[in-house]
C-alpha cells in the first residue's frame, strides 16, 4: 500500500478487504494481541469510514481498533508494516527466519520482531511435510545434546521470549511452588514430649477422672509458614515482566494459604480475591478489568503510603514476608519514599526487593527511587527469568543473614546511608 494510492487487490468492491482484514487480525492474534471477531467487524467499519486513499489514515484507523494498551503499539506497528508490505521491514523480518550468525550487528532488530516473524510465518501443512524429500543421511547433524531447550528457557529473559516460549514459561510457572521456612508462632499445640506443661489441659483431664492424679499434659509452640505479601509494579517500565509474573503470583496464591497480592502504578489495587480462581485465564481477565493503570506512570511513594495506611496492619501481622517487585524508577522518588520504605521495613519480618534491572552486569543504584529504597531492604535479587524465580525460592528458605558484599558496596556509595532499625 503506497502512501497516497490504494494497494492492488484491496478494493472494497471486490470483497477482498474483509478477507485481508481477517487475515491481518489472525496475524495480530498469533503475535500475542487479544483480538476477537468483534475487532474484525469494527476494523471493516473503520476501513470503510476512512477509505483506502491514504496509508496513514488506514494505519491509524486500524490502530484505534486493535490497540488498547501502550505495550501493544510496537507489536501492532511491526505486524501492520509487514502484512501490508513495507519493503524495509519485510527484509528485516525475513532475515530473522534465516540461520542465525553470531556476528556483531550495528543495529540490532527490535525485541518484538521475533514474535512478529513467527506470527507471519505460515505453519507447514502435514501434506507438505509428507511430500518434502528427506535430506541425505550423511548431511544430518544431530545437535540435540549440545543444548537443552528447557535449560535455555530457564535462562531466557522474559522480555525477549517469543510467543511459544512465553507460553512455555507460563506453563512452567504454573507448576512452581514457593516453600517457605516455618517459623515459631505464639500459639501452642498438644505434644506429649513438649517442653512446657499445659495446666489447662491437665486440669480438664483431672476433672474427667474425678480429681485423681494423672499425668501432666504438655505442649510446644506451633510452627507454620509466615504470611506472604506481594507488591508488584505494573508501570510502563516494568511492562512484560509484570504480566509474566502475574502467572507466578497466581500459582503461589493457589498453592498456599495466607498470600496477599497488590499491584501498583499510579494507584494501589488489591487483586488477591481475583487470583484465587483456579482458572488462570479467568483470574487474569478479572485482574485486567479491575486494574485501571496498566503500563502507566509510577508513583511508588504514594502507593506505599496508601498500603501503609490502609493495609499494613491487616496483612503484615504474624511476621509476614514481603516481596517488592519494582525497578525503582519513580519520578517522585525522594524523602517521602524513604519514609514509607522505612515504615514498611519495620512492619514485616523480612523485605525482599526483586528488580529486573539486576539482569545487567553493570547495574548501579543511580536513580533517586533506587537510592531511597535500597537502604530499607533485607535482600536485593533479580527477577527476569525462570532461573531467578527458582533462586527466589532458595533465598526465602535461607535464614536471615547479613547483606552481601555487593549490596554493602552499593549502600556505602549512597549519600545518606540511613538504614533504620527494626521494631521489636
Amino acid at each position: 500500500m503506497a502512501d497516497d494510492t490504494p494497494s492492488p487487490g484491496t478494493d472494497r468492491n471486490d470483497g477482498r478487504l474483509a478477507v485481508n482484514l481477517a487475515h491481518f487480525a489472525r496475524a495480530l492474534r498469533a503475535a500475542g494481541l487479544p483480538v476477537g471477531p468483534g475487532h474484525i467487524l469494527r476494523a471493516i467499519e473503520a476501513a470503510e469510514a476512512v477509505g483506502l486513499d491514504h496509508r496513514r489514515d488506514f494505519y491509524w484507523a486500524l490502530h484505534a481498533v486493535f490497540v488498547n494498551r501502550r505495550d501493544q503499539e510496537l507489536l501492532f506497528d511491526q505486524v501492520f508494516h509487514l502484512f501490508w508490505r513495507n519493503p524495509d521491514l519485510l527484509k528485516r523480518m525475513m532475515a530473522l527466519l534465516l540461520p542465525e550468525l553470531r556476528t556483531a550487528l550495528k543495529t540490532p532488530p527490535p525485541e518484538l520482531a521475533r514474535r512478529v516473524a513467527e506470527a507471519m510465518t505460515p505453519a507447514a501443512s502435514p501434506n507438505a511435510a509428507a511430500s518434502a524429500p528427506e535430506p541425505p543421511p550423511d548431511l544430518e547433524i544431530d545437535a540435540t545434546l549440545t543444548w537443552s531447550d528447557q535449560e535455555r528457557l530457564q535462562r531466557m529473559d522474559f522480555d525477549k521470549m517469543s510467543t511459544a516460549e512465553a507460553a512455555a514459561a507460563k506453563a512452567a510457572m504454573a507448576r512452581l511452588t514457593l516453600p517457605l521456612r516455618q517459623v515459631m508462632t505464639r500459639r501452642f499445640r498438644p505434644d506429649a514430649g513438649g517442653p512446657r506443661i499445659d495446666l489447662r489441659a491437665t486440669l480438664r483431664r483431672s476433672l474427667r477422672q474425678g480429681g485423681n492424679l494423672i499425668d501432666l499434659a504438655r505442649k510446644r509452640r506451633r510452627q507454620q509458614p509466615p504470611p506472604l505479601v506481594i507488591l508488584c509494579d505494573i508501570s510502563g517500565s516494568m511492562g512484560r515482566y509484570s504480566r509474566m509474573l502475574l502467572h507466578f503470583m497466581h500459582a503461589i496464591t493457589n498453592d498456599r494459604q495466607r498470600v496477599q497480592t497488590f499491584l501498583f502504578g499510579t494507584r494501589l489495587t488489591n487483586i488477591t480475591r481475583h487470583l484465587r480462581h483456579r482458572d488462570v485465564d479467568l483470574a487474569l481477565a478479572q485482574v485486567t478489568a479491575q486494574v485501571p493503570d496498566w503500563s502507566g506512570g509510577t508513583r511508588i511513594g504514594a502507593c506505599l503510603h496508601d498500603f501503609n495506611r490502609l493495609w499494613a496492619r491487616r496483612v503484615l501481622g504474624q511476621g509476614a514476608l514481603l516481596l517488592l517487585i519494582t525497578d525503582g524508577l519513580d519520578r517522585e522518588g525522594g524523602e517521602s519514599l524513604s519514609v514509607e520504605m522505612r515504615r514498611l521495613h519495620r512492619s514485616c519480618r523480612q523485605l525482599i526487593w526483586l528488580n529486573p534491572l539486576l539482569r545487567f552486569d553493570g547495574f548501579e543504584p543511580k536513580s533517586s527511587g533506587i537510592k531511597a529504597i535500597l537502604p530499607h531492604v533485607d535482600a536485593f535479587l533479580p527477577v527476569h527469568n525462570l532461573e531467578s524465580l527458582a533462586a527466589l525460592a532458595q533465598a526465602l528458605n535461607r535464614p536471615k543473614r547479613r547483606r552481601d558484599d555487593t549490596m554493602a558496596r552499593w549502600l556505602a556509595a549512597l549519600p545518606t546511608p540511613t538504614t533504620g532499625g527494626k521494631a521489636r
